[in-house]
């Protein structure tokens, strides 16, 4: 007797929720962390004509061409790392995960973070441990490294600075848990263009530790490039998992492309961080908000009623992350993504129209 199709999927997988994109047309976009502002005309026009010329009927180079010494050029990676390339920092953690996938085998991760460390760990059918952090977003390394001795980790995720709250950890914190774990230690600075502090300069000459990133933040979300760098013998394990065709041409040619022009995305990051800061001070001025630091191209806001301002905005035509539910730290919070000057000022407006 045949099985229905139903059962013939894991019972977990059929238990699970699949991850949700809002439907943004026709808001004004500030839930998913993108960068505002497309390209100059000028240099649209030069990457159509890069792109015009790319064989879409060869298989791209399975090594990524010359994506690897150009991120490494763009970026400062030490000549001793070895970088791998993923479609989206999203798959590298899945590379990652499936790696070390073992029945005696644990993720761990802080909490709340980003939500693909759990799930890559749910589908790999690996143990998760998540450490909570305290209740202002900060790191609570006594409790971090007690379930680090407890639970010996394969792997440990640190996003660095954190989503979706928005501080950076001390740096100091973040080296002992580098010191205390037994296996490899990823830190996810996906908003490093955002922050203030970096651990790609110790990539390559520390075996347990993956430096992982995105272009996706900076300005090419559309082009769905992460990487990672770190100890060669410890990228040449992940390389072994990793689909040979995974970075397609388009995006090989038009990442290319984008280092080459990086200070145009550079003083675009500047502008948002300047953005942030004024949108912050704006917010911090409502008592009835509290605005937590932020070293990411968004703000995390909690309020007396999360769902209701969430609608609310999204009334007015302006689409933010409803934080609440997700994690009991995250009660009546809301992630406001920082845009250009006119969609901060409409949010702004908003928010304090509701308020009044």
């Amino acid at each position: 007797m045949k099985m229905s199709i139903q059962q013939l999927f894991r019972p977990d997988v059929q238990a699970m929720q699949a991850y949700h994109v809002a439907d943004a047309t026709g808001l004004i976009k500030l839930d998913a962390m993108e960068n505002p502002y497309r390209l100059p005309e000028a240099l649209r026009a030069e990457l159509g004509r890069t792109l015009a010329d790319v064989a879409l009927n060869r298989y791209p180079d399975p090594h990524g061409g010359s994506l690897k010494p150009a991120l490494k050029a763009a970026f400062g990676i030490p000549a001793a790392a070895d970088v791998i390339l993923g479609n989206g920092s999203d798959e590298i953690i899945t590379l990652i995960t499936q790696a070390l996938a073992a029945p005696e085998a644990v993720v761990m991760a802080l909490e709340p973070s980003f939500v693909m460390y759990k799930l890559n760990a749910q589908f790999s059918r690996v143990p998760y441990v998540g450490v909570p952090l305290n209740a202002d977003f900060t790191l609570n390394l006594p409790a971090t490294l007690a379930a680090i001795a407890q639970h010996q980790p394969a792997v440990i995720f640190v996003a660095y600075p954190n989503n979706p709250t928005g501080p950076r950890f001390a740096r100091a914190e973040v080296e002992a848990i580098l010191d205390a774990a037994p296996g490899l230690v990823v830190v996810d600075e996906a908003y490093q263009a955002f922050a203030d502090d970096s651990f790609i300069g110790l990539a390559g000459s520390h075996e347990r530790l993956i430096v992982m990133r995105t272009l996706s933040k900076l300005g090419l979300a559309g082009l769905r490039l992460g990487y990672a760098a770190g100890h060669p013998a410890t990228i040449a394990q992940l390389d072994k998992i990793r689909p040979p065709y995974n970075i397609n041409v388009l995006t090989q040619a038009a990442a290319g492309f984008a280092l080459q022009h990086l200070a145009v995305f550079d003083a675009q990051a500047a502008e948002l961080r300047r953005e942030r800061t004024a949108l912050a001070v704006a917010l911090g001025e409502m008592a009835v908000l509290t605005v937590f630091p932020s070293e990411a191209n968004f703000l995390t806001v909690r309020v007396p009623d999360a769902a209701a301002l969430f609608a609310a905005l999204k009334q007015a035509g302006i689409l933010i992350k409803n934080l609440h539910g997700y994690h009991p730290l995250l009660d009546n919070c809301l992630r406001i993504t920082v845009g250009s000057p006119d969609e901060n000022k409409a949010v702004l407006a908003a928010i304090t129209t509701y308020f009044a």
